[in-house]
């Protein structure tokens, strides 16, 4: 249900001046909405809550088309120091969304096996190292040292090394783009 189909009260001017400005709000608010990170129709509707606020005695905005271009820019604005500022709390993610979906599940599983694939011809201490690096307990540095019988020190050069052989490894496997023309 859009604002149109509400009952907007007695001023009929209000009906005509959003039926006039509507192409001009959807326009700015989809121009706006990437850089602020939020939804087009969350930014538009922001815009038309922030019209129907303005006291009924104003009227339509004089010039409506830099109204609504301020009032855009003014909301994309509070939306970015918003997002700044709000943090989720622990829990309160939404179960499923697009990043489980099972396309992606599908592809992360096997960018996780091919990973491991190149980790397992990693020579000498490298596969052992990243797969402690790895481990879902989330390790530290100490315990890692211990588990593979080496000084805490040397973990970090070994692993820049470890890894550096991984890119170079994995980036042979890639194919490089072809060029377009």
């Amino acid at each position: 249900m859009t604002l149109l189909d509400h009952d907007l009260g007695p001023a009929p001017s209000t009906a005509l001046v959003v039926r006039a400005l509507q192409p001009l709000v959807r326009a700015e608010a989809r121009a706006e909405a990437p850089a602020a990170g939020v939804d087009p129709a969350d930014l538009e509707q922001s815009v038309w809550v922030r019209l129907l606020e303005r006291p009924a005695a104003a009227g339509p905005p004089a010039d409506a088309a830099r109204w609504v271009r301020d009032t855009v820019r003014a909301e994309a604005r509070r939306a970015r120091r918003t997002a700044r500022r709000e943090r989720p709390y622990a829990g309160t993610e939404p179960v499923a969304g697009p990043a489980d979906c099972p396309e992606r599940a599908a592809l992360g599983a096997a960018e996780r096996r091919a990973l491991r694939s190149a980790m397992a011809r990693l020579p000498g201490r490298c596969p052992r190292l990243l797969e402690a690096l790895l481990d879902p307990g989330d390790p530290t540095y100490r315990e890692i040292a211990g588990e593979l019988g080496m000084s805490q020190g040397s973990l970090g050069p070994i692993r820049s090394r470890c890894l550096g052989c991984l890119r170079r490894m994995l980036a042979a496997e890639v194919v490089a783009p072809s060029v377009r023309g």
